[in-house]
């Protein structure tokens, strides 16, 4: 698993499977799309207006990359 989180767009990218593939891209609520890829497994969630919805910091202990936008 690998976060990204860009603090200038306020998005964060949670990449669960780091095989490259084709994705197709499902928006389950105006903040949150899903990456499916293949056999409809979830590659990635995208989270528009992250810190609304998330606290950084008390995500699990998993390492996590700032992207300067």
């Amino acid at each position: 698993m690998h976060l990204v989180y860009n603090d200038k767009t306020d998005l964060l990218y949670i990449r669960l499977d780091d095989r490259k593939q084709d994705v197709i891209n499902r928006r389950v609520t105006e903040d949150i799309v899903l990456d499916i890829g293949e056999n409809d497994r979830i590659i990635g969630i995208e989270i528009v207006d992250a810190s609304q919805h998330v606290t950084l910091d008390r995500l699990l202990p998993v390492k996590y990359e700032i992207a300067k936008g």
